[in-house]
């Protein structure tokens, strides 16, 4: 699965059958412009989070002092995470603006983001979903965690904004859902903050999409969720080490699958 190549005459645009279940190395913003309108069905992503601009205690450890072990502590390869906040929120509606732009009339954007207290003030992510049609939010649960700050709780939840185009529906049945879903972290990814792969098939076979974007695919996820329940995707990510990272897992993955099969 080796780096799409463009369209022959056209070297700045992206035919979605050339770049079918593959990765592509790159900025997400300036990827994504290079697809036609309306060729995705489904956007499952969760961007970078602007860690490092916070000005509470999520990278350090209760004593005020840094928590050695955080992987995130350096920020992400080729991305330090520490955007003054209204930089940041511009380039997440921008990235937002182009997804809608990629999604077909009955398609949906589901934009996995953290809420927090940022200089006492609450940053629920308004600045960058607001004039979106978010149609729901849904609380993911995580399972686990460790708190190293004995000023607050220990965080446990996530929001998933559902953003909808007007055709969108859910698959059969999957409406009997509840807003909010309990799935444990995942603690075997060498990446700082994955997906667990069961949050993302809740996603995707909730949904009829057959062509799925994660423009932020960090290590593949939203492929190996997509290939496991037949679909198909289409993955952006700017870190060459976590392109990498994602081939090798997804190849990992159909392996094992393959294996199991010739064993019945």
């Amino acid at each position: 699965m080796s780096h799409p190549d463009k369209i022959l005459g056209r070297p700045d645009m992206y035919a979605i059958n050339e770049v079918i279940n593959s990765f592509i190395c790159g900025d997400a913003l300036q990827e994504m412009r290079k697809f036609p309108d309306e060729c995705f069905d489904l956007v499952v992503t969760s961007p970078p989070y602007n860690l490092k601009n916070s000005t509470g205690n999520g990278m350090k450890n209760g004593n005020g002092g840094k928590w050695s072990t955080a992987a995130l502590l350096n920020g992400y390869s080729t991305y330090d995470d520490d955007m003054p906040y209204e930089d940041y929120c511009e380039w997440q509606r921008a990235c937002l603006t182009e997804m809608m732009r990629l999604l077909k009339d009955d398609g949906a954007i589901f934009y996995n983001h953290k809420w927090r207290v940022q200089g006492g003030l609450i940053q629920d992510r308004r600045e960058i979903i607001s004039g979106f049609p978010v149609r729901q939010i849904i609380i993911w649960k995580r399972k686990g965690g460790i708190n190293f700050n004995p000023g607050y709780f220990l965080p446990t939840y996530e929001v998933i904004y559902m953003i909808a185009k007007p055709n969108f529906i859910l698959a059969d049945k999957a409406n009997r859902l509840g807003d909010v879903w309990e799935f444990p972290q995942e603690m075997k990814n060498k990446h700082p903050a994955p997906f667990p792969v069961a949050l993302i098939e809740r996603i995707i076979s909730s949904t009829n999409a057959k062509i799925i974007l994660d423009p932020f695919m960090g290590s593949g996820t939203t492929a190996v969720a997509a290939k496991n329940l037949g679909r198909d995707f289409v993955g952006i990510e700017i870190s060459s080490e976590y392109c990498e990272m994602a081939r090798g897992r997804l190849s990992r993955e159909q392996a094992s699958q393959s294996q199991q099969l010739l064993l019945f």
